[in-house]
């Protein structure tokens, strides 16, 4: 009986543990997925926007070339 409960308290314990180490990794990944929707967000406003001619926040203006281009000898 008393190696049946020592079985049964390690078992309890492992258990735990593999649950714990499994949700910290989860949970690290939580930053980087939030950061990924994010950067998903934004391509897609971008994305949708283009044919408007607005700029989304943080946008610059494509650079306009003057100057033509380099012709083959």
């Amino acid at each position: 009986m008393d190696g049946t409960a020592i079985l049964f308290i390690l078992a309890v314990a492992g258990v735990a543990s593999i649950s714990l180490f499994t949700l910290k990794g989860l949970l690290d990944q939580v930053p980087d997925v939030i950061d990924s929707a994010g950067n998903v967000r934004d391509a897609w406003d971008r994305f949708r926007n283009k044919g408007n001619g607005e700029l989304g926040p943080g946008e610059e203006p494509p650079l306009v070339d003057d100057q033509e281009p380099p012709t083959a000898a």
